[in-house]
């Protein structure tokens, strides 16, 4: 790949003239940061303004499930965890101009290649220098949502031992898995030619998939236990509707997430021969049997409406789109300099582009999000509604409401919010339509 390059005594000089490449791209990206962080805050301040405005009473739809005690849990629960949210843009959107117009990527190269020399030594170094300060530097906000936010209202299981241990087993299986890869993808971006985008974005897809395969058996236990549904009957029952739906899966299983959060939730995982059904030990607690059997049919229901593999596919096609413009990007001066960072003449600029792709990319699919949420609600009513075929409605309607009380999920969320963010229905939408939906 050509490798695009500005002496560090002219790139001021350039950016000083409004038709300048470069600047026109800083102005772009500071455009589209300011932006987000406007319609962010909006949106926020709108949910925590709605969400407090109905937290002295439960809707009239749940009055006679949900206690106002609950209510107003989960009330307080969203708006702490929406004032939380707040902060970390913040503080992402500073660490963004630090990174790039502020010159800390730039720097972060430039100490590297003096000390490395180079070559892909250094351009791994760069992305794993990058990965681990960045790591860091999250570290207080992922300790104080875990020990402060969670351990307030009650969900947090974790020790602190338990919190450091799970944070140095991902990131070893981060590096072990993450840097053959991303080897692999520079090593393709410096000798594939100009199309080396499509052979990154094969490679890509390839270990998405790979992923999928050995989750289940080689990566999960690492984190969790999993041990086989031990209720005979419960296991009996729940087989019967997955042969009744045609749906073979590897075997049941209960997973231990009361050690680390009281949060409740069921999920496939696993491809092909590989699936597994997942229950969290939680869950089996606060559930009856016809209510686990109700929320199984709603995830078998994906399944049954192929939406695992419209998501694939979906992925499939946005990463080509991705990979595309990474590949036109990386050849453009402008779109190093425009970002802070001087491109090096005489050594590659790969792990450099991947960076500030990485970097700024979430700026620009920000305002895709509503489209993708929408998509996904549609796919979790299409669920509800087949497994109101397959079990009764109310009880999964029963089994929702217990869930959205254990977990603390406001029933008032505002609309617009829900309507951008959310990718479930909000608790009245959905129950309204399960409640509608005839008996099987």
């Amino acid at each position: 790949m050509p490798a695009p390059h500005a002496h560090a005594s002219t790139v001021l000089d350039r950016l000083t003239h409004m038709d300048n490449p470069a600047m026109l791209f800083s102005v772009f990206i500071c455009a589209l940061l300011a932006l987000g962080l406007v319609v962010r805050t909006a949106l926020a301040s709108r949910q925590i303004r709605h969400v407090a405005r109905h937290r002295h009473a439960v809707p009239a739809a749940f009055a006679d499930t949900i206690t106002l005690g609950a209510h107003q849990k989960a009330a307080d629960y969203t708006i702490v965890k929406t004032r939380f949210g707040l902060l970390e843009l913040l503080l992402s959107s500073a660490l963004l101009l630090g990174w790039t117009l502020l010159g800390g990527l730039n720097w972060l190269n430039q100490t590297l290649l003096a000390a490395l020399g180079a070559g892909m030594l250094q351009q791994l170094a760069l992305l794993a220098a990058f990965a681990l300060i960045g790591g860091l530097l999250s570290l207080p906000l992922a300790w104080w949502a875990t020990f402060r936010i969670e351990e307030r209202f009650g969900f947090n299981r974790m020790t602190l031992g338990l919190w450091l241990s799970d944070l140095l087993k991902g990131s070893l299986v981060g590096a072990l898995l993450g840097l053959p890869i991303a080897a692999l993808v520079l090593w393709l971006m410096d000798a594939a030619g100009p199309a080396w985008w499509l052979w990154a974005w094969g490679v890509w897809m390839a270990f998405n998939l790979l992923a999928l395969l050995i989750y289940p058996s080689l990566i999960a236990p690492l984190f969790n236990k999993f041990e086989p549904l031990p209720d005979a009957t419960l296991k009996a029952r729940v087989s019967a509707l997955m042969q009744r739906c045609g749906f073979a899966a590897k075997g049941l299983f209960v997973m231990d997430g009361s050690k680390r959060s009281a949060h409740a939730n069921a999920y496939f995982t696993g491809l092909g021969a590989a699936k597994r059904v997942v229950f969290f030990d939680t869950l089996l607690r606060q559930l009856s049997a016809a209510e686990v059997e109700a929320v199984l049919a709603h995830e078998l229901g994906h399944h049954k409406r192929h939406h695992i593999v419209k998501r694939i596919a979906l992925l499939f096609g946005l990463s080509l789109l991705g990979f595309a413009l990474l590949g036109w990007l990386s050849a453009q001066a402008w779109f190093y300099i425009g970002l802070g960072v001087t491109p090096s003449m005489d050594a590659p600029n790969d792990a450099l582009a991947l960076l500030l792709f990485l970097l700024t990319l979430p700026l620009l699919t920000f305002f895709f999000s509503p489209l993708l949420a929408q998509l996904s609600r549609q796919h979790e009513f299409e669920a509800d509604a087949y497994a109101a075929t397959q079990t009764q409605a109310a009880d999964l309607a029963s089994a929702l409401l217990k869930l959205y009380q254990d977990n603390a999920s406001t029933l008032t969320p505002d609309p617009l919010y829900a309507r951008f963010y959310y990718s479930h229905p909000s608790a009245s939408e959905r129950l309204a339509r399960l409640r509608a939906a005839p008996a099987c």
